[in-house]
């Protein structure tokens, strides 16, 4: 572990910015929405009966500003299912209880080189640790939630992702039916996790309590709001609401750019430069430290399970808007 400089914490030296004018901003967000919309490239996800039903032409792009400007084009106010998107979000409230180093000696944190859902990845590794944003990381991360029962870690991770969103977020009752009929994979896991004693409480309740997370209604709106919480430090710009410690906030995108976008995720920053999260719902979020966040959604997939439209309209938006965290000019 690299041992903090003395006199580095509390620092006000940190890396910001500001969004272009308001103008400026929503004419771009516009742009990005016409020039992909008639892209039908990809395919809905199957992972669970219902996500392959919803309708693959809807696409929305928000982006709420630090300041807490908010800024639409097309479906931004359609319910989808959160997915994996909330792995971030639940790993912030979790540092929050127990510290970041707790979490990383216990969950992992470095990226796996292998399928979000791998078995192999558990296997391989001597210490049975992967990272928060694959799922058994993710799993891991749910099993340490605080309360006694699966209600009680239930309730923290819904309210919690709520002060996120600043609205009380609902279960989808559908798509979590459709998952928990169909999620033996997760269960296993939990299961291979438990035995080497990488889970922290009962598989099975572990596994229901990940399925209704990732089962949330959210729409690109609230996903814009939550991405705009981490990068405002973990202030939510719309309620005023401290989420999360800023400290953290830092831990949980560097993860984020570690293994957002799954096997994609180096490339995704070097194209974008920017952490990120997708899910297989249809949804990608992205924090531009500072200055924003933004989300997109768009059912069809790539082979990597990251929305083929949000990709696009997000790389399109971070270049013209000069979101790039990586991107300098001479002096």
């Amino acid at each position: 572990m690299v041992e903090p400089i003395e006199g580095e914490v509390g620092s006000t030296f940190i890396s910001t910015g500001h969004l272009p004018s308001s103008g400026m901003v929503q004419a771009l967000v516009d742009q990005a929405r016409e020039r992909f919309k008639d892209n039908d490239e990809g395919q809905n996800a199957s992972h669970y009966p219902a996500l392959a039903l919803v309708p693959r032409d809807l696409f929305g792009i928000c982006l709420t500003g630090s300041d807490g400007q908010v800024f639409t084009a097309g479906d931004v106010d359609v319910d989808f299912t959160i997915m994996s998107i909330a792995k971030p979000f639940t790993l912030a409230l979790i540092y929050q209880v127990l510290g970041a180093e707790i979490v990383r000696q216990k969950v992992g944190l470095n990226a796996t080189g292998l399928p979000f859902n791998s078995v192999q990845a558990i296997e391989l590794h001597p210490d049975r640790k992967t990272n928060p944003m694959v799922n058994p990381g993710a799993l891991a991360t749910v099993s340490l939630v605080p309360g006694r029962t699966a209600e009680d870690k239930w309730s923290f991770i819904r309210e919690g992702l709520s002060r996120f969103a600043g609205r009380e977020l609902t279960l989808n009752e559908q798509i979590y039916a459709s998952a928990s009929a169909s999620n033996s994979r997760n269960r296993g896991i939990s299961r291979i996790l438990y035995d080497y004693k990488r889970l922290y409480f009962d598989p099975e309740e572990t596994t229901d309590v990940y399925t209704r997370q990732s089962s949330l209604n959210v729409t690109a709106r609230d996903l814009a709001v939550m991405a705009a919480t981490l990068a405002d430090g973990g202030v939510n710009p719309l309620t005023g609401e401290r989420v999360i410690e800023a400290s953290h906030c830092r831990h949980v995108l560097a993860v984020m750019v570690i293994s957002g976008m799954y096997n994609s995720s180096g490339e995704w920053l070097f194209d974008v430069g920017l952490p990120a999260k997708s899910g297989v719902g249809g949804g990608i979020i992205t924090v531009a430290p500072g200055k924003g966040g933004m989300a997109t959604f768009a059912p069809p997939l790539d082979p990597s399970g990251n929305s083929i439209r949000g990709k696009l309209a997000t790389m399109f938006l971070s270049e013209r808007l000069g979101l790039n965290m990586l991107a300098s000019a001479s002096a």
